[in-house]
Parts: C-alpha cells; sequence; structure tokens
C-alpha cells in the first residue's frame, strides 16, 4: 500500500542539491587549503554536511516506500520523518557547530589569507551551483503552493522533507555563501583575519537557526501531524453532501507520509434509514473522499444511527 500510495515522483531537488554540494565541498576543501581562510573551511564543513545529509533523505525516500507488514500495518512512511529529523541535528551539530569553533580558533590564532582570488572564484561557482539547486528546489515547493499562499507559509505547509528540508538547507547555504565572501574581502580590504573568522561564525550561526526550524517542522511530523486543513474541510463536506449524513461528529487525520493520510470519521445518520442504505452511503463516502484526494490511504467511518445507539464501524 505505502508504494502505490507514496508519492511516484522521485526527488529530483534531493538529487540536484547531492550532487552540488559534492562538488562544491571538494572546490571549498581545495580553496581552504591553498588560502588558509577560516569561512572558506567553515564553507566546506557546511558542504560535506549537506551532501551527507542529501544522502539520507534519499535513504528515508527509499525506505518510507516500503510494503506495509505485520509490524507496521499502516507502512513505512514515517522514516521518511525520521531521518529528515536526523539531517537537522547533523546540520545543527556538525555543520553549525563546527563553523563556530573554527571561527572562534580563527579569532584566537589569526592567520592571514592568501590568495584571495581562489577563495571569490570557488565562491562564485558556489554561489551559481547553489543557487540552481535551490531554484529546482523552489519549483517542487511551488507545485505545492495555494495561490495567493506565501512562500514561507507554502514550506511551513508542506509535508515532503524531501522539497522543505532542501529549500532550507540551499537557502541557508546562499546566505553563507554571501557571509564568507563578505569575511574574505573584509580580511583582505582591512588585512585583518578577525573578519574571515567572524564570517565563519556567522556562517554557523546561520546553519543554527535553519537546523531548529527544521527540527521544529519535522518533530511535528512524526508526532503525527493532522492533514491541511483545506484538506480536513473538503472532506467534513463531502460527507456532509449526502442526505444520509446527518452530521460529522468527530474528523481526525493524520500524515503517515507526504502522501499517505489516515482519516478517521465518525457519522451521524439520519433516522429512518435502513441498514442497506447506511452500507451504500458509507460506501459512497469513501469513494468520494479517496476521489477529491488521493493522497488518503486509509478511511476508518464509525456510524452512529439516529434510530438507537447501536455503532457500526467500517474501514477501508
Amino acid at each position: 500500500m505505502a508504494e502505490a500510495q507514496a508519492s511516484e515522483e522521485k526527488p529530483i531537488a534531493v538529487y540536484g542539491a547531492l550532487a552540488a554540494n559534492l562538488l562544491i565541498a571538494i572546490a571549498k576543501f581545495v580553496a581552504a587549503a591553498f588560502t588558509g581562510s577560516s569561512s572558506m573551511l567553515a564553507e566546506a564543513f557546511h558542504s560535506v554536511v549537506d551532501t551527507g545529509n542529501e544522502g539520507l533523505l534519499l535513504l528515508g525516500h527509499k525506505r518510507s516506500r516500503k510494503e506495509p507488514d505485520e509490524k507496521h500495518p499502516f507502512g513505512y512512511g514515517k522514516e521518511l520523518y525520521f531521518w529528515s529529523l536526523v539531517v537537522a541535528m547533523l546540520l545543527f551539530a556538525i555543520g553549525g557547530g563546527l563553523s563556530v569553533y573554527e571561527g572562534m580558533v580563527h579569532i584566537q590564532h589569526p592567520e592571514p589569507i592568501e590568495k584571495p582570488i581562489w577563495n571569490y572564484g570557488v565562491l562564485l561557482v558556489a554561489f551559481f551551483a547553489e543557487g540552481t539547486s535551490w531554484v529546482i528546489a523552489i519549483r517542487q515547493l511551488l507545485k505545492q503552493r495555494k495561490p495567493g499562499e506565501g512562500y514561507f507559509k507554502a514550506f511551513r505547509r508542506s509535508k515532503d522533507p524531501s522539497i522543505f528540508v532542501v529549500v532550507a538547507e540551499d537557502s541557508a547555504a546562499l546566505l553563507g555563501i554571501l557571509a564568507a565572501a563578505l569575511g574574505v574581502y573584509l580580511s583582505v580590504t582591512f588585512e585583518n583575519p578577525f573578519f574571515d573568522g567572524a564570517a565563519s561564525i556567522v556562517i554557523g550561526l546561520i546553519l543554527i537557526v535553519v537546523a531548529i526550524i527544521l527540527v521544529y517542522e519535522t518533530r511535528a511530523l512524526i508526532m503525527g501531524e493532522a492533514a491541511d486543513r483545506d484538506v480536513r474541510k473538503s472532506i467534513r463536506e463531502i460527507a456532509t453532501g449526502f442526505d444520509e449524513v446527518a452530521e460529522v461528529k468527530r474528523l481526525l487525520t493524520m500524515h503517515f507520509a507526504p502522501e499517505q493520510v489516515l482519516v478517521n470519521i465518525e457519522l451521524k445518520m439520519q433516522k429512518g434509514l435502513s441498514p442497506e442504505a447506511i452500507f451504500h452511503a458509507v460506501e459512497e463516502v469513501q469513494k468520494k473522499i479517496h476521489e477529491a484526494h488521493p493522497e488518503v490511504s486509509s478511511v476508518f467511518l464509525e456510524i452512529e444511527s439516529l434510530r438507537g445507539t447501536q455503532r457500526e464501524n467500517a474501514a477501508a
């Protein structure tokens, strides 16, 4: 079930970010070795962490598509959310922590930048490569955006870590590149290595802030975040659109994966309905929900007939 209901599209944004970060990391390490720049070394650490992070996202995406089994009857969709949380923690601890540490060491033991042209060249290439990856990720995010919805709101509403994690990482990378370029420029212009070390600390703080945001978002998904408000409203309207349904007493939803939503709905039926009419209405409600929202993988209905207190349960 999880295999069929997971998103059929490959995580294009992740593949693009993986290729870009791998090449950029190598180039930054080479530049840092030739110039002795602290901010460039911090950026190299950042790119290494990002490369590993994309690999973890791909691992999570693959494992989340495993078929359900007896131990995990709802599938393995939350694997993607788990590995996304690991990515956020690595970004915080390794990317942010190492960058701040490297900057502090460089400030305490300053070394002048040699051959800054290496830094500028690598940072320029990195900016275009990260920018390309960022554009790819933003385009994927825009496919999920509602008309008139802002970018940040679309980011917060997204349930797909293979998109919103890459957007966050690439945004942090672009800001980090600008900070590194400014640090190199000020260090060379004023012949003061302090600016290079300070830029490394700024890069680390940027990564830490982004990591905290990602931890917050992925934590909500792991805990069982509800479907989007518009989806819940639509499901409620579908159910109440049938003459046999008197009221939706309760509606619970939860994401198991970006394209796998569990729905639990309690319906109060009209008076005087036969068991056959109730059964037919239940089938039609389930059918309409699945047609309107293909991401809904399971629908559990609890039926209350006004003829008595007896309840029926139906699931699909």
